[in-house]
């Protein structure tokens, strides 16, 4: 068995979007898409680019049910970001592939899949969301 999501409905079949919600009657998209069944409410496929809206950087192992390293000598401090949609909502998500001290608000940031654990071995990962600074630009 591989890898697999952390809950379900979080992404796309694919993997490669993120799965948010509209509400019929409102046109409000927001994330992530409810567990309960609602008449009012759609699946839509949210936006892969965003922009760094605000962020923090966690320096130390947080309180359970935090999955990952708790030894202070073993955590390694990551960057939880608010990441702006354009024209649909706001997500709260890891940021990857950056130092945290190299985060600016406003960079531009593209959507990827990580391992909430990656010391885990394979076959016990969970896949959570997270972001990443685009390239080239």
């Amino acid at each position: 068995m591989s890898a697999q999501p952390i809950a379900d409905n979080l992404f796309t079949d694919d993997m490669g979007a993120l799965l948010g919600a509209r509400n019929r009657q409102t046109g409000q998209i927001f994330f992530p898409l409810p567990l309960t069944p609602d008449d009012n409410i759609e699946p839509v496929v949210l936006g892969t680019r965003g922009t760094v809206w605000t962020y923090t950087v966690q320096r130390f192992p947080p309180k359970p049910p935090y999955i990952g390293p708790t030894d202070p000598e073993k955590f390694k401090p990551y960057v939880v970001a608010y990441v702006s949609l354009p024209d649909q909502t706001m997500v709260e998500s890891r940021l990857t592939g950056i130092d945290p001290d190299d985060v600016k608000i406003g960079m531009e940031v593209e959507f990827t899949v990580i391992p909430l654990d990656p010391d885990a071995p394979v076959e016990e990962q969970k896949l959570i969301h997270a972001f990443k600074p685009v390239q080239g630009e």
